[in-house]
């Protein structure tokens, strides 16, 4: 009897380490920790060291020690493994776990009407800022619930930690590192300010502004300069910005799917100093060098295109080449990602069932991806990504006893997770044959499943196409040394038409226009009978462009800029160029006064978007006049202008605003805030930016001209002016042009008086 008692005291008094808690509890307290030691193991401490034949033991949540030869204290319950593995339990970087999933709200767009109230400022009660979709605020840890079932299925799929994301907002505030512990939300916070988090979706913001991707990225770049000013100044108070300020020294991630979008996050990234973690979309493989050129890391999903049903002809019919070519080439991305030397973890975010986690897993080994990579990016990067290396990840003396019980190697088919322990505390799932565990005894776990050689599936690789959509090519395009000969060429020069011409071209430019010339090792081309011109150049057009060619929540959207949504894989750049277009000058839509920033791009189809623009070129900006930007026929009435009368203001009000701006900018040692807006007028009245004004009407057209007169600027080109035979005297005087439709008039009662004639005499004008 004195023996027991013996035993069991020295049991307790190893366990006591005394762990205290601030919440009371209703009966007695259990101050017990428990004491494991998991023997004869293959223990995977990280993806670079196995111990065989190793023990781990374990003190309450925390590992005591890992390694060969342990001699095992008095008071352990021993647990022989015979030969199992145990690994670090994993971490997903990229969860919606304990939070409301939040998706945008609908019928938010440019022009969706309905009936619905605008909102122009936020409604939210407190100090906070204008927008609601600017919410850094917001804190995990606040409103953090665990969620038992998820925490379950989670669980089982091998993960004992993960990060726990706001998904609502462009600016979303801080994230948490949490356990999948049943314990209450107080013990399983691992780091309550993992990350500041950020998006171009503005979620459940009531806010009308912004109804498209580049007022998303102008919104979040005014925030950054906003944030800058604020730290700065005494005039108001903004728990926004403030808190915006101060999450700036952790880390910070970008929800971004979609290559595109990768490259845009990271832009405005490194315009303020920054380098984001992207979340990305599980397409990076499409351009993966310039994937590795943002020097990001990235969080990637294994949510693989699940296969289409071919079997239906008529469904059949709508499937995309680029769908099948994804579906096809979507499991090689996390290998082409290792083989590429960018850091990278794993999500399970966008699985439809957590179940589907190891296959994908397998499928991305069985296209490229190595074990030893994958086991990285399921626990040691992730770890480091959100600030819980020290405590979870690998299996060291110190860290938490987060790692899962397995019977053969993670990443085998025939594998099982039959344990998962998180903080030290034991989930079985896998159900027990037989027995309890007692102190010095034999475990009962399931045995090993039998072990039997897994078929080696060879990693075929399909072709990537440039773009990744139809028509793209096998290889992207590179300019050419190329002489065309015996042409009929139009020079649009003095020269006129040459007959039996030659045009040499060199690193995509026109080197020489002549007859008998020769270039060495040239590609030759015969164009006898055939007409060479210089490409069209389309002065007005919305091809190209990414979430939307509006921004109309407001009179004036000048802070907005197409060069930020440029999308090169627009299949429309195909057909422009197979109409004989090659420069197309990329237009903010008429939805407001004054509209976005616009973009030249050469029609380079397969290039990546930055190097469609034109470099150097002038800026430009959209205005517009009549019908669209008081929204005659949509919206609710409530945006200013809603008559032609307003109209006229929006134009006063911007210039005269943009002049005091201007003024207040000149005086030495100014506070003035940064504004984008006003940024993008300032350079049209000092001749740096230039305006295309989309026009009908006579009466519009005129008052135009007399606003910019009075306010001192100028007017470079009036679009569609269908009515421009009225007024073509009045445009010659100020220097107007006019970018009218060749083939186009009467098609709607705003503009009823367009004739066909109108080109013609706009051009005897002169």
């Amino acid at each position: 009897m004195k023996k027991i008692l013996l035993s069991l005291a020295l049991f307790f008094s190893a366990t006591l380490t005394f762990a205290q808690q601030t919440f009371p509890v209703n009966g007695s307290y259990d101050i017990r920790q428990g004491l494991f030691a998991f023997t004869n193991a293959n223990i995977v401490v990280s993806a670079n060291q196995t111990i065989k034949n190793g023990t781990l033991l374990i003190k309450g949540q925390t590992i005591q020690s890992v390694g060969t030869g342990t001699t095992i204290p008095k008071g352990y319950v021993v647990i022989d493994l015979k030969g199992k593995f145990i690994y670090p339990s994993l971490i997903d970087a990229f969860t919606s776990y304990g939070t409301t999933e939040s998706p945008a709200v609908a019928g938010r767009g440019f022009g969706s009407g309905g009936g619905r109230q605008s909102i122009f400022t936020s409604t939210k009660k407190g100090a906070y800022g204008w927008n609601e979709a600017i919410r850094p605020e917001t804190q995990v840890a606040t409103i953090f619930s665990a969620d038992a079932k998820k925490a379950d299925d989670l669980r089982k799929a091998g993960f004992g930690s993960v990060h726990a994301i706001n998904r609502d907002g462009i600016a979303r505030g801080t994230s948490a590192a949490v356990t999948l512990s049943d314990e209450k939300e107080n013990g399983t916070l691992l780091n309550a300010k993992a990350a500041a988090n950020y998006s171009f979706n503005k979620g459940t913001s009531q806010n009308d502004y912004p109804t498209s991707l580049m007022g998303s990225i102008a919104l979040l770049r005014q925030t950054y300069y906003d944030a800058q000013w604020y730290g700065k100044q005494k005039e108001e108070y903004n728990i926004s910005l403030a808190e915006f300020n101060t999450q700036q020294a952790i880390p910070q991630i970008f929800e971004a799917d979609g290559w595109q979008n990768v490259l845009r996050a990271d832009k405005i990234g490194k315009e303020f100093g920054k380098q984001y973690i992207i979340k990305a979309g599980g397409d990076e493989y499409q351009r993966i060098a310039a994937i590795k050129a943002t020097g990001a890391s990235l969080i990637v999903p294994i949510s693989f295109v699940k296969a289409y049903d071919v079997e239906d002809s008529v469904e059949t019919r709508n499937l995309t080449l680029a769908q099948m070519k994804g579906w096809e080439l979507a499991p090689t991305n996390p290998g082409v990602l290792e083989k590429a030397g960018i850091k990278f973890a794993i999500t399970s975010f966008g699985l439809d069932n957590v179940k589907d986690f190891w296959t994908n897993i397998r499928t991305a080994i069985e296209n490229g991806l190595t074990e030893k990579q994958a086991l990285l990016a399921v626990t040691e990067i992730p770890a480091g990504m959100i600030g819980i290396a020290d405590k979870v990840g690998t299996l060291e003396k110190g860290k938490l006893a987060n790692f899962i019980v397995t019977s053969d190697s993670l990443f085998k088919k025939t594998n099982i997770i039959e344990e998962n322990w998180v903080q030290g505390k034991r989930f079985i799932l896998v159900p027990k044959k037989d027995g309890l565990i007692t102190p010095a005894a034999k475990d009962s776990l399931t045995k090993a499943a039998a072990k039997k050689p897994e078929p080696k599936k060879s990693a075929v690789m399909g072709t990537l196409i440039y773009p990744f959509t139809a028509f793209g090519n096998a290889t992207a395009p590179v300019a050419e040394t190329v002489l065309l000969k015996n042409a009929t060429v139009w020079t649009n020069e003095k020269e006129g038409i040459l007959q039996n011409a030659d045009v040499l071209l060199e690193n995509g430019k026109i080197k020489a226009v002549g007859k008998n010339l020769s270039a060495g090792s040239a590609k030759v081309i015969d164009a006898t009978g055939k007409h060479v011109t210089a490409g069209i150049v389309d002065e007005h057009s919305h091809i190209a462009g990414s979430g939307g060619i509006n921004e109309g929540a407001q009179s004036s959207s000048a802070e907005v800029r197409i060069s930020d949504i440029i999308n090169s894989e627009d299949v429309n750049i195909y057909r422009q160029l197979a109409g004989g277009v090659t420069t197309s000058h990329i237009l903010h839509g008429s939805a407001n006064p004054v509209g976005g920033q616009s973009q030249l791009i050469k029609l380079r189809w397969g290039k990546l978007p930055e190097e469609l623009k034109f470099q150097g070129a002038d800026g430009f900006i959209k205005f517009a006049l009549g019908e669209n930007v008081k929204q005659s026929n949509f919206g609710t009435g409530a945006r200013f202008p809603v008559t032609r009368m307003g109209v006229e203001q929006s134009f006063v009000d911007e210039f005269t605003r943009a002049k005091e701006y201007k003024k207040a900018l000149a005086v030495k040692g100014n506070t003035v805030r940064k504004d984008l807006e006003l940024d993008a007028i300032v350079e049209i009245l000092d001749n740096k930016r230039f305006i295309t004004c989309h026009s009908y009407v006579q009466s519009e057209i005129n008052m135009l001209m007399n606003v910019a007169d009075s306010l001192g600027f100028k007017i470079n080109t009036f679009t569609h002016i269908l009515e421009g035979y009225k007024v073509a005297d009045k445009m010659k005087a100020r220097g107007i042009n006019a970018s009218t439709f060749s083939d186009w008039w009467a098609y709607k009662y705003e503009v009823a008086e367009a004739i066909p004639y109108n080109g013609k005499i706009m051009h005897n004008v002169g």
